[in-house]
């Protein structure tokens, strides 16, 4: 039998490419991007390239005192605000080295619940700081009647935030497109708390440092540290910006319903690092999107590396908002790299340790990716930021964990879980642990083993982080959102989100017919009890 005549063919013809004509174009749209700086935006430029490279148009909003998201007409055309002073810590290098400061002189003290008290205080008084400009930059936006009209008549498609600040989520409303979220944190906490359940029986809170097994005890504290964080911290931090919610998108709006409603999140976490937990169907899950195979170390680094002989290479690196630490503290960890046989590139902007050994060489700057994926490199130590961590997954480089703020311990405390990393107290670090530690970890097989492990776990997919990021934001774009990913529960009151009102009623029903049940066993008795005394 023939396969078909040609008028057979024609008609399919005609029939797919009237399809291809009504599909929404999902190419060479236009979208507005509205990133946070420092690490968060290192890793969202990542997704940015290959967009531009897919033949989309980006235009990125920005402040005029952004550290690392600069004019770059090859890649995106920007839209910058003039704003007076830096918009917090993820811009202005010397309130950040102040709170490092005062973090580790707070935590040398020990683990005390005055030390809690105290290093909360300076994280308010940090985070108030910050949201107090974003709240600036978002009012002198609205209220800059030139850039509203221009972005209103851009003709863009879309809106990719990071909604650690609410800009962009803002924005998206009022020009009434699609938002597609790029974040693994929000202000208060992991993102997860505000779209997806989040059991406190094994979920363990940002700051707790617990795992997902925990005793009575830890379940117990990881509860009231939700509560003191998660939901404190969101009462406290929402409602100044509900209030420019209601100024410019009008009465009704809140930014916590406004961010509920994004179409698409893009959650940089791989469970292979995260624990697992609940999730929901808008979640995309793209952990360790900016990794990829190393190229070829720049000369002076294939240099110093290619003389480390047998022995290899160990990399530092403390991520890219924390350039400086106390001398004192670079001291030591420089007497201990002395004493190394291997050598050492450490990345580190501060004054030259008087005592660094001639196997230590000092970068401003390092192609982290490259150098992890460089086969000389036995072991990275870290700080424990989510875009290193996933780069020595990647690349299978065991880690020894210096944590200094943020989630910087909850992340290593996930990677120690799996027998990939030591972590060690920098508040009470000297130079014997340091050396010590870094022995264990370039001695002991266990720890590239399990590494090893984790980076098998974490390529075995059918696409590449970045391949489905790229796709999904393409997805919303095809179909102008995605509102059928979206869980019905936003909006829903709590005692119906837990079903109390469904419990209360069953268990008026249950007592209902409980109660008439008693009763009527109650007659019954009374019957027989009657029919007893009459026949005696």
């Amino acid at each position: 039998m023939a396969c078909g005549s040609w008028e057979s063919w024609e008609s399919w013809l005609k029939i797919t490419a009237v399809m291809v004509l009504l599909s929404p174009p999902a190419c060479c749209s236009n979208i507005l991007v509205v990133p946070v700086d420092g690490s968060h935006w290192l890793n969202m430029r990542v997704l940015l390239e290959e967009l531009h490279a897919r033949g989309h148009n980006i235009s990125v909003l920005r402040s005029s005192s952004s550290r690392y998201i600069a004019e770059e007409p090859s890649l995106y055309h920007c839209f910058t605000m003039s704003l007076n002073g830096k918009m917090g810590i993820t811009e202005d290098q010397e309130m950040l080295s102040q709170f490092l400061l005062d973090s580790l002189e707070i935590l040398r003290g020990g683990l005390t619940l005055t030390a809690f008290v105290r290093n909360t205080q300076i994280i308010r008084k940090m985070l108030w700081e910050t949201h107090h400009k974003q709240r600036e930059f978002i009012r002198l936006l609205f209220e800059d009647s030139a850039l509203m009209e221009k972005l209103q008549g851009a003709g863009f498609a879309l809106v990719l935030t990071d909604p650690f600040f609410p800009a962009g989520v803002m924005l998206a409303h009022h020009l009434q497109l699609p938002l597609v979220c790029h974040t693994r944190w929000l202000s208060f906490g992991d993102s997860h708390y505000l779209i997806a359940p989040s059991p406190t029986s094994y979920v363990p809170v940002v700051g707790s440092r617990y795992t997902a097994n925990m005793s009575f005890l830890q379940r117990l504290a990881n509860a009231m540290h939700y509560i003191t964080t998660v939901k404190l911290g969101s009462a406290m931090i929402h409602p100044s910006y509900d209030e420019l919610c209601h100024r410019f998108l009008g009465p009704g709006t809140d930014i916590e319903t406004l961010t509920q409603h994004a179409d698409l999140w893009l959650m940089k976490v791989d469970f292979v690092f995260e624990f697992p937990r609940p999730t929901v169907p808008n979640i995309i899950y793209i952990g360790g999107i900016q990794c990829r195979p190393a190229r070829p170390l720049p000369p002076d680094l294939e240099e110093f590396a290619r003389g480390s002989g047998e022995h290899g290479v160990v990399f530092m690196s403390l991520g890219s908002l924390v350039t400086q630490i106390p001398a004192e503290l670079a001291e030591t960890i420089a007497e201990a790299f002395a004493q190394l046989p291997q050598r050492v590139i450490w990345k580190y902007q501060g004054d030259r340790p008087a005592n660094l050994g001639n196997n230590t060489l000092l970068v401003r700057w390092a192609p982290q990716n490259d150098i992890l994926g460089d086969p000389r490199t036995r072991a990275f130590i870290s700080h424990g930021g989510t875009n290193g961590i996933y780069e020595a997954i990647y690349h299978g480089v065991p880690v020894l964990g210096l944590p200094l703020i943020f989630d910087q311990y909850d992340n290593l405390v996930r990677l120690d879980s799996r027998g990939a990393a030591l972590t060690l107290d920098v508040s009470r670090l000297d130079s014997r642990q340091l050396l010590e530690g870094l022995r264990e970890v370039l001695s002991q097989p266990s720890y590239r083993e399990a590494m090893a492990r984790l980076s098998a776990l974490h390529r075995d997919q059918p696409q590449t982080p970045l391949q489905r990021a790229a796709f999904w934001v393409e997805f919303v774009l095809r179909h102008g959102g995605a509102a059928h990913l979206r869980p019905a529960f936003f909006g829903l009151p709590w005692y119906a989100y837990y079903s109390l009102d469904v419990a209360l009623c069953l268990g008026m029903v249950v007592a209902s017919l409980t109660g008439l049940a008693l009763l009527a066993i109650r007659r019954l008795y009374r019957a027989l009890r009657r029919v007893k005394e009459k026949q005696s």
